[in-house]
């Protein structure tokens, strides 16, 4: 047993107050699910203002983030850049509708650094390029069925909020309410690393299907990273069926190198898909793929996609600041230093401890699995039971300064912001908080 002491509950008198009001306004009391804290301890913290690596709420209280908005803050919050050039265009407008040089800047600052795609469509969300892919991937192929992977998440339009059935490829059922059966039908879904699923998809399905969507590295589920060799085999079943590849890189585009997983496994996909980072924290998000399958898109083509806010102004300016920085030499592999650092340090104490619990790591993402297993590459290889420890980390960690993603699910993400002081402290506080978690 640890005799590590529990840390006091930090106070959410201001956040609990606003999470009643917010209940008079919103569904659940927030604007997004996970917000509203129902996987760890307390109610939700309301955040005031966010600078480098750290966030205070609205009592006060100060934490040093592992969340970084989900992922997008790959330089920290507030930074100078990129706010000078937010105010920049504030000052000349925020929204036209029309043409700007900005998001042919963007652009090709993009394209000029990603060997990847050759033409990019920009976009309001991660969810909203994906949505685009899956239409243009149906439009090219003129095909309808798309093939997911249970544990990985592409946004909530109706054809991909849906998850497997029961069997070894099954039409998926729907994971909300409000999507129609038919939408789901066109979407199969499978287990991950199963070369066997998915030959049987492309014997079962023969000439229906349309593309596979599968995430970079899936980092929604968990961290689920894939062996090269299987991302290979997608790559070579797909194009012997005439069927599209699509890597959802919302997360680890822009994350794990400039050039994202398609990079780090050397593989070309047919459509790629961009959010988070690119908007240097503004929603942004953005689809790609070669000349001649962009050309598809309307107006030069009959797959239609539009969006007033579509390269907006503002989201574009503060993209070239963030990617300004993020192309420059040396800028991934001195975070990915700092990441590995970090989690080794806590992999040897786990092991000292003899804790059972794993870290997964890739680029600049780490997640914390409460197994004793030193793979996990499946949905259903995570144990639900286990997630109890994740709540109490989370509880230990909050009242310790430290702020990580509300769901144990969620992944960790170290930012170009946070100091050797950041990181030194939240190892102190995670040692603590994970010997009470065992307890």
């Amino acid at each position: 047993m640890s005799k590590t002491m529990k840390a006091q509950d930090i106070s959410r008198e201001k956040s609990a107050e606003l999470f009643e009001k917010a209940k008079n306004y919103f569904p659940g009391g927030v604007n997004s699910p996970v917000r509203a804290f129902k996987s760890v301890y307390g109610t939700p913290l309301f955040i005031e203002r966010g600078d480098k690596a750290h966030i205070w709420d609205a009592d006060g209280n100060e934490f040093i983030d592992f969340c970084c908005s989900w992922g997008p803050l790959i330089l920290g919050h507030n930074t100078p850049e990129i706010r000078e050039a937010v105010q920049a265009q504030l000052g000349k407008g925020l929204s036209f509708g029309a043409p700007t040089a900005l998001e042919n800047n963007l652009a090709d600052l993009i394209l000029s650094n990603n060997k990847f795609i050759e033409k990019i469509r920009f976009v309001s969300s991660g969810t909203e390029a994906v949505m685009s892919a899956i239409r243009l991937a149906r439009g090219y192929t003129k095909r309808d069925k798309i093939v997911k992977f249970e544990g990985c998440y592409h946004g909530h339009s109706d054809s991909l909020l849906v998850k497997a059935g029961s069997g070894l490829v099954t039409f998926g059922e729907t994971s909300s309410a409000g999507v129609p059966k038919a939408f789901a039908d066109e979407t199969i879904v499978i287990a991950l690393n199963d070369k066997e699923a998915i030959k049987q998809v492309f014997t079962d399905f023969k000439d229906q299907i349309a593309a596979v969507i599968i995430e970079g590295v899936p980092a929604n589920n968990g961290l689920l990273i894939q062996d090269k060799e299987y991302i290979q085999f997608l790559r070579e079943i797909t194009k012997e069926n005439g069927s599209l590849l699509i890597f959802d890189e919302v997360i680890t585009g822009f994350r794990l190198g400039f050039e994202g997983a398609a990079k780090y496994y050397n593989i070309q996909p047919d459509i790629l898909t961009y959010g988070k980072i690119i908007g240097g924290g503004m929603p942004v998000g953005a689809y790609g793929a070669s000349k001649e399958i962009m050309s598809n898109i309307s107006p030069d083509g009959a797959v239609y996609q539009a969006g007033t806010l579509s390269g907006n102004p503002v989201a574009m300016a503060a993209g070239i600041a963030t990617l300004s920085i993020l192309a420059q030499p040396g800028f991934y592999e001195k975070l990915e230093k700092t990441t590995l650092a970090f989690v080794e340090e806590l992999r040897t104490f786990i092991a000292a401890n003899n804790l059972e619990v794993k870290i997964f790591t890739i680029g600049s993402i780490f997640w914390f699995a409460f197994t004793s297993d030193n793979q996990i590459q499946r949905a259903d290889q995570i144990d639900p039971a286990s997630m109890v420890k994740y709540k109490i980390m989370h509880r230990e960690l909050l009242n310790r300064g430290i702020y990580f993603g509300p769901s144990g699910y969620e992944v960790g993400f170290i930012s170009a912001a946070h100091t050797a002081e950041d990181l030194a402290t939240s190892l102190a506080a995670l040692k603590e908080s994970l010997l009470i978690a065992f307890e």
